[in-house]
């Protein structure tokens, strides 16, 4: 059986993360990805924002690692040469009814760290965004979006430099935890064991999947999985805006907003939909929901402007008409299992807190176990 100093499970933008924090500590680090590529799935399938931490509960690990993420990963952007723009975000109240939610969402993000929102009346938002109608808003100017296939380019880079290999194609099926490590069965075309000292489940929509087949986990630190599935639709001919639109908060997401990509292309989604399975298949009718939801906030979207783009699903831990969970980053304090981390539950900010997770999941190893 061939030994490993450290091996990562998932090659998406939070296990490339990990991997890269891991290497550049000294580590020997093996990323082990189930597909033919990196980055297929929740990472290459989202809006491509960076947030700011506005919606996020006080004290929570998804406020926290944002706030401090986004910082980490303008920084990052900079000195690597990862295409990206503070274009900034206008969350926008479209009645006078949704005032009081709008200024208790202002509060909530200064609790949690984000500082620069700034209120602007019905007349400075038009000033802003002419086509937008809003009676108030919400200018974040931190919030930006990113190149996310560039920048898992960049964070794979960087581990590769200090000594990290990717295999593809290479799926974890199991793993036992033993007194001489942890035993990762990996399937595929040449199935293989290995026995690391550590492993960090990074793996998505599998996480919990192979935290089920970890012999040695308390079932009490395998979270049951949900799926929600969200669609894009993308605006077909030029954009009139220069800033990201979203409406205010609604169960299950940020309702469907209006994203720009690098090239000024407009987007608009997701929204929710529960589903019992991964399912990618977009369907093209969904878009009659968003002609009615947009119009809330830019009533002159035209007919037949909005063309299918793409599925996004969210990893979730927590399941429709629940609160929303927390990102779960169980170390060995938390389920007994030296060397081992699982993270799961990592949905939306977790492009944004990518480089804080790692700095997390790097000091979840060092503790104590149970």
């Amino acid at each position: 059986m061939d030994r490993v100093d450290c091996v990562v499970v998932g090659a998406g933008v939070v296990g490339l993360a990990v991997a890269r924090a891991l290497a550049l500590a000294g580590r020997e680090v093996l990323i082990l990805e189930a597909e033919a590529a990196f980055g297929t799935a929740t990472s290459a399938r989202n809006s491509e924002v960076i947030h700011a931490g506005i919606y996020y509960p006080q004290g929570s690990l998804k406020g926290r690692l944002c706030v401090a993420g986004r910082r980490h990963l303008y920084d990052f952007c900079n000195s690597h040469g990862v295409a990206h723009r503070r274009c900034g975000k206008l969350i926008v109240a479209t009645d006078e009814a949704q005032i009081a939610a709008l200024e208790q969402l202002r509060r909530h993000a200064l609790a949690n760290g984000v500082d620069d929102l700034q209120y602007l009346d019905g007349r400075e938002v038009l000033a802003l965004e002419p086509e937008v109608q809003a009676v108030a808003g919400l200018l974040s100017p931190s919030t930006g979006i990113i190149d996310s296939h560039a920048l898992m380019l960049a964070l794979l880079g960087d581990a590769e430099r200090h000594g990290a290999v990717l295999a593809l194609n290479a799926p974890v099926t199991a793993i036992t935890a033993g007194s001489a490590g942890l035993q990762v069965e990996v399937g595929g075309a040449d199935p293989l064991q290995l026995l690391a000292r550590t492993v960090v489940n990074c793996a998505g929509h599998g996480a919990p999947i192979l935290a089920a087949h970890t012999a040695g986990l308390d079932p009490a630190a395998r979270p049951r999985q949900f799926f929600a599935k969200g669609s894009y639709f993308s605006l077909s001919g030029r954009t009139p805006f220069r800033h990201l639109v979203y409406p205010l908060p609604e169960p299950g997401g940020l309702g469907v907003h209006l994203t720009l990509d690098l090239a000024g292309q407009a987007r608009f989604g997701p929204d929710v939909q529960w589903v019992e399975a991964l399912d990618y298949r977009i369907e093209p009718e969904r878009a009659e929901s968003f002609y009615a939801a947009i119009r809330r906030y830019w009533p002159a979207l035209p007919d037949a402007s909005l063309q299918p783009a793409y599925i996004g699903i969210r990893p979730k831990i927590s399941g429709p008409g629940e609160a929303a969970a927390d990102f779960r980053i169980d170390g060995p304090a938390q389920h007994g299992v030296g060397g081992l981390v699982n993270l799961f539950g990592i949905e939306s900010p977790g492009l944004t807190a990518c480089l804080a997770i790692a700095d997390y999941v790097t000091a979840r190893l060092h503790e104590p176990r149970a």
